[in-house]
């Protein structure tokens, strides 16, 4: 029934699909930005936290029963370790996401999202409507300007702390923004916490920022915290407004018991590493900087590329390498990218190697 559009995708270089790629294969596509996903001695405190407790799966939503300790103990953690009042854990990063747009922006409210935002966010949108405004991707004039043009009843701003395809960090412009407005800002860390910062918290702790009631941070676990899930931190009165009229917080199962305590005890892992972990990142940032030429901020490195058809034959030549990179086409990004994540759970001679590698393969191409 739906062959035609796949046959459209396939032409145009935007088929894909599910593979299991060799595990021989040197990761450099994950976002496991620490390589906590494959450190078993973490597992294994996790599972010994885990059985302190009768119960190991959520059984229901967090409102009817399938709120577990773990979840309340992650929570309150993790909001005290980053400055807020409170915080409430989330199945997904893409629930976390709907759960803020669709919750917050009320009747006579106006949203201003930067326009390379996560795609969680721009589903969210179309739930608004005309209470929506894109601004030019982390270009503070441009949202002042937009801002200056609609009469709201409450102003919201949506950001990125590191954006996911390009690597690059939000505009600490606009934290002034929000606070001239008196706006609420959500800021997306998933690709910032556990990376930057002093102790690895993410963007506010980058820019010095200590978070007020007009905060709101959404992280995920499933990058740099090797675990799955997301969590919202902000203050007690819109972290209860979730708890009440988040669809998405209020009608899913509760997040997994499991990979909650995966999460503590990786979140106590990075802060009782955070010195060594920032070296790890530094070296690799500066290995980058050696082969491609510029400051990385980031673990992310957006490689734009010619077409689809070289994004992914560079992807398939560099596999038969024995390297495995991210080949990210449309609607993802608008040019063709490599995305390669110089990740902590690969030694520095691989990184080395690779770079030697992607320059003999990207001589067949151009």
């Amino acid at each position: 029934m739906y062959q035609k559009e796949l046959d459209a995708l396939q032409k145009a270089g935007r088929f894909r699909e599910r593979k299991i790629y060799n595990d021989n294969l040197i990761d450099f596509a994950s976002n496991d930005y620490l390589g906590l996903a494959n450190n078993k001695e973490q597992l294994n405190k996790a599972l010994e936290l885990l059985n302190k407790y009768d119960t190991f799966a959520p059984k229901a939503s967090m409102l009817v029963g399938g709120y577990h300790s773990l979840h309340k103990i992650f929570e309150s953690q993790m909001a005290t370790l980053n400055g807020f009042e409170a915080g409430i854990m989330v199945g997904s990063g893409f629930l976390a996401n709907l759960s803020l747009f669709e919750a917050l922006v009320r009747k006579g409210d106006h949203l201003f999202v930067d326009e390379e935002y996560h795609a969680s966010g721009m589903m969210a949108i179309g739930l608004l409507k005309d209470r929506v405004t894109l601004f030019k991707h982390n270009d503070p004039e441009d949202l002042r300007c937009k801002i200056s043009e609609v009469k709201a009843k409450r102003i919201i701003i949506a950001i990125e702390g590191i954006y996911s395809m390009s690597g690059e960090l939000c505009a600490r412009e606009i934290f002034d923004i929000s606070d001239e407005n008196d706006a609420l800002l959500i800021i997306d860390e998933a690709h910032s916490s556990g990376v930057i910062g002093k102790k690895l918290l993410g963007i506010f702790e980058y820019y010095g920022i200590a978070p007020k009631t007009n905060h709101i941070k959404m992280g995920t676990l499933g990058k740099a915290y090797g675990s799955y899930g997301a969590y919202i931190l902000a203050s007690k009165t819109i972290i209860s407004f979730l708890e009440n009229r988040a669809k998405p917080i209020i009608y899913s199962t509760a997040p997994s018991v499991i990979d909650t305590a995966l999460a503590i005890v990786n979140m106590q892992y990075i802060q009782d590493n955070f010195e060594a972990l920032s070296s790890e990142i530094l070296q690799r940032q500066q290995i980058c900087k050696e082969y491609l030429g510029f400051d990385l901020k980031s673990l992310i490195v957006a490689l734009e590329q010619k077409s689809n058809k070289i994004a992914l034959d560079m992807q398939i030549a560099l596999m038969q390498e024995g390297f495995f990179v991210g080949a990210i086409r449309q609607p993802t990004v608008k040019v063709p990218i490599l995305r390669v994540i110089p990740r902590l759970g690969v030694p520095q001679e691989y990184l080395r190697l690779f770079f030697d590698k992607l320059k003999a393969v990207s001589i067949k191409f151009f």
